[in-house]
């Protein structure tokens, strides 16, 4: 491929774009080479297009921030990333302690965290996902509240007006949320309107808000915003998330727990 020489700045971003929506993926060294710039150049083009949202900066290079046209469904998501999702529950369980009550979103990876529960007692434990409910009918302690609303059969979850109504109406000490897409400059997404009211209720009723979401997930992001980074006090995600990426979000002022693998 031909190198692109003599650009303005804005026209050199536009063909790094080009060359990612192609590539999805590029190093610096890839990038001095098809556009004929230094690798310094390259890695302040990269940075600039970083603040604006466009790539995700990498190590040694960058990816496209990508768009999430559809929530997977949750068969699909049942069998993706185990290792990620234990450790990442794993973490989450650590910060609970006896006698809390707490708010278990939608997601299997929140759902990962029953095991880590099993000791605890006087847990109240309130969640709007069908399947996390019934793992918790055998906990040998837990006061259990299911959060009704309208069912989205393939996330197997509770949605809508009257599962926020529910969740405003409780004092919870840690809210566990979970998100398909997530990205330190569009925050928390979802492609499904019907998501965000449950969310966010449980964020306004929850001393503490904790997102778990595995590195695979950074980067998308959705047309509807349910919260932004800022807004959380926790993120607990993979190693696998990168050092750039842990650090920004650190500069919003939440504390990034990269949980290791088992």
């Amino acid at each position: 491929m031909a190198k692109t020489t003599a650009l303005i700045p804005e026209q050199r971003r536009q063909q790094i774009l080009r060359h990612l929506r192609a590539e999805q993926v590029l190093s610096y060294r890839q990038i001095t080479e098809l556009l004929g710039i230094s690798q310094m150049t390259a890695r302040r083009d990269v940075a600039l297009l970083a603040e604006q949202g466009r790539v995700r900066a990498t190590q040694g290079g960058a990816t496209l921030v990508t768009r999430l046209l559809n929530e997977p469904r949750r068969a699909e998501k049942a069998v993706t990333g185990l290792p990620e999702k234990k450790a990442i529950a794993r973490a989450a369980a650590e910060l609970v302690t006896d006698s809390m009550t707490i708010y278990l979103d939608a997601g299997t990876t929140v759902q990962a965290m029953r095991p880590y529960l099993e000791e605890h007692t006087g847990l109240t434990v309130v969640s709007n996902d069908l399947s996390t409910v019934l793992a918790f009918l055998d906990h040998p302690s837990v006061d259990l509240i299911s959060v009704g609303g309208r069912v989205d059969p393939d996330n197997q979850s509770t949605i809508g007006r009257l599962a926020g109504l529910t969740l405003a109406e409780l004092s919870l000490d840690l809210a566990f949320l979970s998100s398909s897409s997530w990205d330190a400059r569009h925050g928390v997404t979802t492609p499904v309107e019907a998501k965000i009211e449950a969310k966010r209720a449980a964020m306004g009723s929850a001393t503490t808000t904790v997102l778990l979401a595995d590195s695979g997930k950074f980067g998308r992001f959705a047309k509807y915003r349910v919260l932004s980074l800022d807004e959380l006090d926790t993120v607990i995600c993979d190693p696998a998330l990168d050092e750039s990426d842990a650090e920004r979000i650190e500069g919003l002022g939440v504390e990034v727990v990269r949980a290791p693998l088992p």
